[in-house]
């Protein structure tokens, strides 16, 4: 894909306009944190661009040395170089300037619910907890648990964390959807494989300014929490239940003693939902666009079957199959499905700007 030399002017002048402003001293406050924001956005694609112009000037260059018989040898062995590596120069620049999805920075809510396949359903809920959380040290990232309902037997019937640190949702929004295991339960006496499944939803985490919510569209419930979590969940009033009227969400958070965190843990929860529910909106007229890439972002599809007796992990979005289930699941084997996933998200998108 060529980029016109118009357009690799106007970025590199944009981004000499940006550091003379950023070096200037005259920012404050808002304006310089916005400065800042495009300068981080706009450095990685300026340097790209500042490269393929350079070679393409140099290609130009050779090429009128063509004439001089003297040169005309170097000058075409020069000339075969940069006309092979100029394609790749330029399809990264195509890639970089892509545009990407305002919440691609942002930090992240993972929700795993245990599916069909009853307690082995929850040990695997609590499996693929722990290799999110082995990926994300892999990244630098923290991983903070907001709410877990664990099942007898171990693992998870549900559980909510924050993931923070740089571009967590970019690399974690291909996760969403129902996640499938096939594999001998240790309940299971006979041998038999079975199948169950996990749903996993990734949601960006706003900004408070992204969404307001009106204390009128809220229905606040007190009440005496009940399950696993201590001695204290039956003696105080601490579980806090909040109700959106005019969407009818409804969040539940009682893992903390205090009613207070419990309920300002359960507005980080609602406004992350009202904001997933505003996204889903603003896309809605992109939906048959959003088809044609890696994953509908509907968590009731299908994307991932674990086979642990063949230790296999297959990603049925892209057809790709890594028979390396355990360095999947210890978080640093899932690098190559989220680089696969951002690759093929890419190659679809550039394709979609030629066609």
């Amino acid at each position: 894909m060529q980029i016109p030399a118009e357009r690799l002017l106007q970025i590199t002048n944009r981004f000499a306009e940006l550091e003379a402003r950023m070096a200037s001293g005259t920012l404050e406050g808002e304006a310089f944190v916005q400065a800042s924001r495009d300068y981080a956005e706009l450095e990685p694609v300026a340097k790209i661009a500042s490269e393929v112009a350079a070679i393409r000037e140099e290609i130009s260059g050779l090429e009128d040395m063509l004439s001089d018989p003297e040169m005309k040898a170097m000058a075409e062995e020069e000339l075969d170089e940069l006309r092979a590596s100029l394609p790749g120069k330029e399809r990264t620049l195509a890639i970089a300037m892509l545009p990407r999805d305002s919440a691609d920075s942002r930090p992240a809510m993972l929700e795993i619910r245990a599916g069909t396949g009853g307690d082995e359903a929850a040990l695997f809920a609590g499996d693929l907890y722990r290799m999110y959380e082995k990926f994300a040290a892999e990244q630098g990232w923290k991983v903070e648990p907001v709410s877990m309902s664990a099942s007898e037997v171990g693992g998870f019937k549900e559980v909510v964390a924050n993931v923070t640190g740089t571009g967590v949702f970019a690399k974690m929004k291909f996760e969403s959807g129902v996640h499938r295991v096939q594999r001998v339960p240790v309940t299971e006496s006979g041998g038999r494989i079975h199948t169950s499944a996990a749903t996993v939803a990734v949601l960006p985490e706003p900004d408070e300014v992204d969404v307001q919510i009106d204390p009128n569209d809220l229905k606040v419930d007190i009440y005496r929490a009940s399950g696993a979590g201590g001695q204290h969940v039956n003696t105080t009033d601490s579980a806090v239940r909040l109700t959106h009227i005019p969407t009818g969400l409804v969040v539940i958070q009682q893992d903390q003693r205090s009613q207070h965190k419990n309920r300002d843990k359960a507005m980080q929860v609602l406004r992350t939902r009202l904001y997933d529910l505003k996204r889903a909106e603003a896309h809605g007229a992109e939906a048959e666009a959003r088809k044609a890439m890696v994953g509908s972002g509907d968590r009731s599809e299908r994307i991932r079957t674990y086979n642990f007796p063949q230790g296999r992990v297959t990603d049925h979005r892209i057809g790709l199959t890594l028979h390396k289930l355990p360095e999947v699941l210890e978080g640093a084997g899932l690098t190559e499905l989220v680089d696969a996933l951002i690759a093929e998200d890419e190659a679809k998108r550039l394709a979609a700007l030629d066609s």
